[in-house]
């Protein structure tokens, strides 16, 4: 994995607040009742708590809500990185299910794996929380795209 240059504590913060307000501005999330548990330069980390809203027939969480919170996480840890006055895009991403999502919540973590000037590859893992065990319930890959001059607040 790329290793990401420490930045400053101004910098740290600035990503953070970006970060923060952008995901605010997320309905789908909101809807979910996911949140924002971690936020720093190249990483990004989801939490989903269980509801029944949120399942498929067998009462695991739904491979969509799985895909959506890693697919924010990733995206989110990308744009951490990307300039002022851009915003992201995610271009492309492949999720293996690798066991049942289940637990309290799944816990997305994206993580930058190349930054680039207009590309960036990031890895998404998400995992099922019970209580203080942790089992991988998906694991990918992700391609964003860093749109310069597009900002992230909506004229």
């Amino acid at each position: 994995m790329q290793h990401l240059p420490s930045p400053s504590a101004e910098i740290a913060v600035d990503c953070d607040t970006r970060v923060r307000e952008s995901f605010e501005r997320q309905g789908l999330m909101r809807h979910l009742g996911a949140e924002l548990a971690e936020v720093a330069p190249g990483l990004v980390k989801i939490r989903m708590p269980y509801s029944r809203t949120l399942t498929q027939q067998h009462g695991y969480f739904h491979a969509g809500a799985t895909s959506a919170i890693a697919d924010s996480a990733g995206g989110y840890a990308g744009f951490t990185l990307f300039p002022e006055n851009s915003s992201v895009l995610t271009i492309e991403f492949k999720i293996n299910l690798v066991a049942p999502a289940q637990g309290d919540y799944l816990e997305a973590t994206g993580k930058v794996v190349k930054s680039g000037r207009t590309l960036t590859i990031c890895q998404l893992e998400v995992h099922g929380v019970r209580g203080n065990e942790r089992t991988l319930v998906a694991l990918g890959q992700q391609t964003l795209i860093c749109m310069h001059g597009k900002s992230d607040v909506p004229a």
